[in-house]
């Protein structure tokens, strides 16, 4: 028995100063929002209902980090994630071109979006198949697209 536990302490032992050394690296540990500059006129509140809770943590400046997003390396994950979202999309920064506007309702259609590690650890975020249909045509009506994702001519 002590065989086994010395066999233990050291690799649990490292395991937890690595864990403990992660914590000095300081990306992501800044979760401050940027302020909110200009939104789109919104088809109706239910889209931007739904959109906040499937869509603002990683594509607006109003995410909400929870608890896990400080510890590191999740937090370096998290950070990553929400940079990326609001680079490609920022329903707060409607001031500056957001290219990529109308791939968002495509994305939703084929379920890239919200994306499934998002969902399991978001419950709000998992929308009905009718909710879905909502925030999709929502979407395009809201950002002149078509249901699929394609300009409206």
């Amino acid at each position: 028995m002590k065989r086994v536990v010395k066999r233990l302490i050291l690799p649990l032992g490292a395991t937890l100063l690595v864990v403990a050394v992660t914590q000095l690296v300081p990306y992501g540990q800044d979760h401050t929002n940027p302020p909110i500059m200009a939104e789109p006129a919104w088809n109706s509140m239910s889209t931007r209902q739904l959109a906040k809770r499937a869509c603002f943590d990683c594509h607006s400046n109003e995410t909400r980090w929870p608890n896990y997003s400080r510890v590191a390396p999740v937090s370096w994950l998290v950070a990553h994630d929400v940079r990326q979202g609001r680079e490609a999309l920022n329903f707060s920064e409607w001031h500056r071109p957001q290219e990529e506007a109308p791939e968002a309702v495509e994305a939703i259609a084929e379920r890239e979006m919200p994306p499934v590690a998002y969902r399991l650890m978001h419950r709000d975020a998992r929308l009905t198949d009718a909710e879905r249909e909502l925030l999709m045509r929502g979407l395009a009506a809201t950002l002149g697209v078509a249901a699929r994702g394609h300009r409206d001519e």
